[in-house]
């Protein structure tokens, strides 16, 4: 008996190995990329297939809102649940269901299943939010940014290449139906790839990621007892997944509550203002190029292209950027949204297209910084036991900035093109002001828990 137990701790030491984390972080890339190439392959193409099953554009619009209506308020319960019952299951189900959305998609002749090929979709579709979570979970918080960015980086280059696929295959007969079912085939792809994770070793990770954290933290005997609650955690996880749907129900809205009780609320609202401030950036951006530099579409999408590529380039330096702020991703996130800010002013107040494509250059590489950082702010502040719900509370409060977004651009473009960025810098200066005002509560401290833990 004492045998098979030094086996199998050896196995669990063995499977705990640096090399042994490292491959299981490069198959969380390699989903991260699949997803948003498979994913990026058929939204391109969505407004034309609706339109051409004779939907009007108010129904068009309706059921492209229906998604995102979706996605507000599951991504906060998805995130939950995963907290619950693990990561495994719920990264499976979510790509799983998504699978069976994108396949529906394939199948849609009518706008009625259109609009159901969209429902498990838009209530599952949260496998990045979920990897972002796990990763969290496996890595060592000085590690996080460096890790976040490279998987930001992979998922990026998805997005780059799929529209290229996408389009080349809309070109044949039947082209858009082909092209859900390769996206299907995609998901069931990343479906057996997560399958086949070596999850010993993300487990040992785990442990491993509880040492260190107790022992820069903690006395012996806190330590001892960190490391018996993260055990009792992980045998509660894997049972919870055969738990009654009805305890799953209370856990999650008990999760909930502790978030809403929690001294987040500067650190979502700072996300909330800009998000939006971003998005208002991008809302008009082709238009306001055409009439207020007389270039033509094209010239925006290759420049929007250009963005992305450097977006990428970004995720993949933000591992020495951290290491010359000292690990400090308050500050860097601090500058980088003080740089949006300024870049987004020198884009609204730009007097040639030379100044535009200056702006774009560097906001590429400070919102990718940004948007890293405000998530490693959330896991660092909220605390990895709950890396899920954070993360999908996250999630919904940049939903509902994607909602208002819209209607704020529509209003500030009444009087003028360079409105909706005007607006952006504003939204930006108060997300400065508040991350200002509380600049005490980080530096003083290493680790804000939440109220309830």
């Amino acid at each position: 008996m004492e045998e098979e137990e030094d086996e199998d701790s050896g196995g669990r030491r063995a499977a705990g190995s640096p090399a042994a984390s490292a491959r299981f972080v490069r198959c969380l890339y390699a989903v991260g990329f699949l997803d948003l190439f498979g994913v990026s392959m058929v939204v391109p193409l969505m407004n034309l297939h609706i339109k051409s099953l004779g939907a009007s554009h108010t129904v068009a619009g309706i059921i492209g809102s229906l998604y995102g209506v979706m996605q507000l308020f599951s991504s906060t319960f998805v995130g939950c649940w995963s907290d619950i019952v693990g990561k495994r299951y719920s990264l499976l189900a979510c790509i799983l269901l998504s699978a069976l959305g994108y396949f529906l998609l394939g199948a849609s002749t009518t706008v009625f299943l259109f609009a159901i090929s969209r429902v498990p979709v838009g209530i599952f579709k949260h496998t990045l939010s979920i990897s972002k979570a796990l990763l969290s979970d496996l890595v060592l918080e000085r590690d996080r940014p460096l890790v976040m960015g490279r998987f930001n980086a992979a998922s990026s280059v998805g997005f780059i290449l799929g529209p290229v696929v996408g389009g080349y295959l809309a070109e044949f007969e039947g082209g858009f139906y082909q092209t859900s079912f390769i996206c299907a085939s995609i998901f069931l792809l990343n479906g057996g790839l997560v399958w086949m994770l070596p999850w010993s070793e993300e487990n040992t990770g785990n442990r491993e990621h509880d040492q260190d954290k107790g022992t820069n933290n903690f006395s012996a005997k806190s330590n001892h007892d960190l490391h018996l609650k993260s055990a009792t955690s992980r045998a509660v996880t894997n049972s919870s997944f055969f738990q009654s749907p009805w305890i799953q129900v209370a856990t999650v809205l008990k999760k909930i509550k502790g978030i809403a009780c929690s001294n987040l609320w500067d650190i979502f609202l700072v996300r909330f203002l800009m998000s939006v401030a971003i998005l208002l950036y991008y809302s008009n951006f082709t238009l306001a190029l055409e009439e207020r530099f007389g270039v033509k579409p094209l010239f925006a999408g290759y420049l929007m292209s250009y963005s992305s590529v450097l977006g990428v380039l970004a995720g993949c330096l933000l591992g020495p950027i951290t290491k010359l702020y000292g690990h400090n991703t308050y500050r860097l996130l601090l500058h980088s949204s003080t740089f949006t800010c300024v870049l987004i002013l020198l884009y609204a107040s730009a007097l040639s297209i030379w100044m535009v494509i200056l702006s774009s250059t560097f906001l590429a590489f400070s919102t990718t910084i940004g948007r890293t950082c405000i998530i490693d702010l959330e896991l660092t502040v909220g605390g990895n036991e709950a890396s899920g719900t954070l993360l999908g509370v996250g999630q919904s409060v940049t939903s509902v900035g994607r909602i208002i977004a819209p209607l704020l651009s529509g209003i500030a473009q009444e009087f003028s093109p360079c409105g909706p960025p005007s607006l952006a810098v504003g939204l930006a200066l108060v997300a400065i002001v508040i991350m200002n005002a509380n600049k005490q509560k980080y530096c003083s401290h290493g680790s804000v828990k939440l109220k309830n833990q």
